[in-house]
């Protein structure tokens, strides 16, 4: 549907889409040739949750929607800014398209391949991205519309030299935190993901060269950092679904070096999506052990042929110390008299409170106050000052070990004998 508004005397039209979190998002022209470029159209292809479909049905939702959802918080965040005088006209649509461009450069399964991209090559979906933005037609598109590929490309991967722009993007108040959490909540079912984020972006404000919260809005915030923990437990390190991806990531390793996964060819890599990858693992010949385990597990994970999970441990303080999987495969093997390839150890770690933009751990939050018609006076507030968010604050590591059905008794008495008591 499209119509047109009114700025400054000139008609711009716009599209507006229906989405079953914001209702409807705004798009503009400029953004429309972005969205509609073979290379954004592949994130429909790219499921949001990676595995976790196979627990919460529901959960089919992909990085196309999540993508265009946090460009519109994004653009309500700035134009909150720009009312409150820190921001003109063109940081907004720097920041909107900055924001439709974050997850540019996920590859199949989302955040799972960036776990095999650091096995193989250390290195993540946001340098892939900026790669995109730079080099592929993404970056004509920027510079036929009149805009800087450079600076949205550090931008997009909070990278800028304006600190409180690249934290609207990605950090403990992002919108990009702000629609996962709506829309995986939505779309798996799950309770925990309840945030009031207009609240939030209303109160947002800068000192410093960096985003504030007004201190009204705290409780609000608190409640933020809940919901992303409790989704943590519950959605993403689920133990089923970790088990899953487990699987996916294993065949994917495996498959490498025959399917060339990890290429640095990028007109390559925007050829590859879930179902694209999928289906050349179910149809890898077995031409060897690693390409037959492979093609096993990638059948047995589309068939929901799961591992079973027989040890868990969860660390917060103090955290997981040094494990070297490698040995403690081996170890466990061993013990339970069982090929070490059928023993899979699962390490999943993540900060409670999101990092910052820098991917530093944030260790505070800015808040403003202001009283009567005095000026607006900030102040920083260390997280261990916020009650219940510092009850969760540090880092969430689990320790799991999976096996298949048939050796499940035996991976877990060995298991538990190695690493103590089960805490599962």
């Amino acid at each position: 549907m499209c119509q047109s508004i009114s700025d400054k005397d000139m008609a711009k039209k716009y599209l507006q889409i229906v989405d079953p979190i914001h209702d409807f998002i705004t798009v503009y022209p400029h953004e429309l040739q972005l969205i509609d470029s073979p290379v954004f159209q592949r994130l429909r292809r790219i499921r949001q949750l990676a595995g976790a479909h196979l627990v919460y049905p529901g959960a089919q939702h992909s990085r196309f929607e999540h993508s265009l959802g946090t460009m519109h918080i994004a653009g309500q965040a700035a134009n909150v800014l720009k009312d409150k005088g820190y921001l003109d006209a063109n940081d907004s649509e720097n920041i909107r398209m900055a924001a439709l461009l974050h997850d540019i450069g996920h590859g199949p399964f989302s955040h799972l391949f960036e776990e095999v991209l650091q096995k193989k090559k250390k290195n993540s979906h946001e340098d892939i991205g900026k790669k995109l933005i730079l080099e592929s037609e993404i970056g004509d598109i920027i510079k036929k519309s009149g805009f800087d590929k450079v600076f949205l490309g550090n931008l997009a991967f909070g990278n800028s030299k304006y600190q409180f722009m690249n934290e609207i993007i990605s950090g403990g108040l992002s919108a990009d935190m702000m629609d996962y959490l709506l829309r995986d909540g939505y779309f798996t079912g799950a309770e925990h993901a309840k945030v009031d984020f207009m609240r939030i972006i209303h109160s947002l404000d800068v000192h410093d060269k960096k985003l504030s919260l007004d201190k009204s809005a705290l409780l609000s915030f608190e409640s933020m950092m809940i919901s992303r923990y409790q989704m943590f437990k519950a959605v993403y390190f689920h133990k089923t679904v970790r088990s899953a991806e487990v699987m996916l990531i294993q065949s994917m390793v495996l498959a490498d070096s025959e399917l060339d996964l990890t290429t640095d060819d990028i007109k390559k890599y925007v050829q590859m999506t879930d179902e694209f990858v999928i289906s050349k693992l179910v149809s890898l010949e077995p031409k060897n052990e690693e390409l037959r385990r492979a093609r096993q597990l990638a059948v047995e994970y589309q068939e929901r042929k799961l591992l079973k999970c027989v040890y868990e441990k969860i660390f917060t303080r103090p955290r997981m110390g040094k494990v070297n999987v490698k040995d403690l495969q081996d170890e466990i093997a061993k013990r339970s008299k069982i090929d070490k390839c059928e023993v899979f150890i699962d390490i999943s770690k993540t900060p409670s409170i999101p990092l910052a933009p820098s991917k530093k751990e944030s260790q505070s939050i800015i808040l403003t106050t202001k009283k009567g018609e005095g000026p607006k006076e900030s102040y920083e507030l260390p997280i261990s000052e916020i009650p219940l968010v510092s009850a969760i604050s540090g880092f969430m590591d689990i320790l799991r070990v999976y096996t298949r059905q048939q050796f499940r008794k035996k991976v877990e008495i060995a298991a538990n004998v190695i690493l103590g008591e089960n805490s599962q």
